[in-house]
């Protein structure tokens, strides 16, 4: 099998490239899900389409009874200009696979067209998850979930390309990896006026302000020290000229939270200090909140055993521990409902262009780390299906 991965790659790496140059933003993938399907039809896949949107899935079934598991891979790109030269840059403007989901996607895809070929031999069933959507609360995974996509899997694993690890490198850990991620947008309501005359008005500048320092107040005097949470403003619009007072105010910004019990308490000091703030200057107030991802914990037996088995695919050495981070990532919802894990593919090298983090406009990988995606997915599924 790990001689037909080597083989293949050169095609995989075209796929990769392919889906580089037509990027689809997060809900409009409907293209990208076409080319997917096109490909695990030509592997004599069985096919079903449009779960949850825009996803599908391909089912590969053995001729021996056994466990069922699923692989993922999204394939949303993000509202970002490509500013890479490259041939393979995108041709659409304004959006880009700046996060590597094409690289997922084309990774996955070669892991199907190998495993497909030994089929005689496989003892279960593999279903191959291609999931719309990672990158736009609320997300492709709820809702392919919604629609069963995990009826009957036993076990559920994904990867992510990692453009802070080496080449060579897998990261696993156990437990919570990935942060929840909410968002609250606060509009206050004060009464405008004329800069000369502020005591009669009700000045949100002022009023959003307050708030604005009373939630940074949140994690330092209401969290627990040996908790995480982050609670961060990105947006605080009002007004738009030099001597009127703002009668309106908004305020965006993120919570990210491991811990369910501190994330419902982060929204309740967000809503009663609004609250509270606006009460005491007679303004009016409204909260959007949206509970985005939840917490992505991966299970410790299948973690253990991922760790085992990729130290036997690659050495000791390139095995290290993934350290939690506060981004937030929807395959959660999978590791919810079934036992699995989600580690990191290293996949920079000593050339800059492969250095830049993801989001950036210039984000690229090595695409050997391909491979390193798909000889991780064969060792999990020889260890459960051969």
């Amino acid at each position: 099998m790990y001689e037909e991965l080597e083989r293949n790659q050169q095609e995989v790496i075209k796929w990769r490239r392919y889906m580089h140059q037509y990027p689809e933003l997060s809900f409009q993938e409907t293209e990208t899900a076409k080319f997917i399907e096109e490909k695990l039809i030509s592997f004599d896949l069985a096919v079903k389409t449009k779960i949850g949107g825009n996803g599908l899935i391909g089912i590969l079934e053995g001729k021996n009874p056994g466990p069922t598991i699923a692989l993922r891979a999204d394939f949303d790109a993000l509202p970002i200009q490509d500013e890479k030269d490259v041939p393979y840059k995108s041709q659409k403007p304004g959006i880009m696979h700046a996060c590597g989901h094409d690289g997922h996607t084309a990774a996955l895809l070669g892991t199907a067209q190998v495993l497909s070929q030994f089929r005689e031999k496989l003892k279960g069933k593999i279903i191959f998850i291609f999931q719309p959507a990672e990158e736009l609360p609320p997300g492709g995974a709820k809702f392919m979930i919604e629609d069963n996509v995990l009826d009957g899997v036993d076990y559920v694993f994904g990867a992510h390309l990692a453009s802070d690890l080496p080449l060579g490198q897998v990261a696993v850990g156990e437990g919570f990896t990935s942060a929840a991620v909410d968002k609250f947008e606060i509009t206050i309501k004060g009464k405008g006026g004329h800069g000369a005359r502020p005591h009669e008005t009700i000045d949100s500048i002022v009023i959003g302000s307050e708030v604005i320092n009373a939630l940074q107040k949140i994690v330092s005097r209401q969290v627990n020290p040996l908790q995480s949470a982050v609670v961060t403003v990105g947006v605080f619009q009002a007004g738009n000229a030099f001597n009127v007072i703002a009668e309106n105010a908004k305020i965006e910004g993120t919570v990210r939270t491991f811990d369910e019990k501190i994330r419902m308490k982060v929204k309740e000091d967000i809503h009663s200090i609004v609250q509270g703030i606006t009460a005491a200057f007679r303004a009016e107030y409204s909260i959007d909140y949206l509970l985005g991802y939840p917490a992505l914990y991966n299970h410790e037996r299948e973690t253990e055993l991922a760790r085992t088995l990729f130290k036997e695919e690659f050495s000791d050495e390139s095995v290290i521990p993934l350290e939690p981070s506060m981004g937030a990532e929807d395959f959660s919802y999978f590791l919810q409902e079934k036992p699995g894990t989600y580690f990191r593919v290293g996949s920079r090298n000593e050339k800059e262009q492969t250095h830049y983090s993801h989001h950036h406009p210039k984000f690229d990988f090595d695409e050997r780390a391909l491979l390193n995606i798909e000889r991780s997915f064969v060792k999990i599924i020889a260890h459960y299906l051969f």
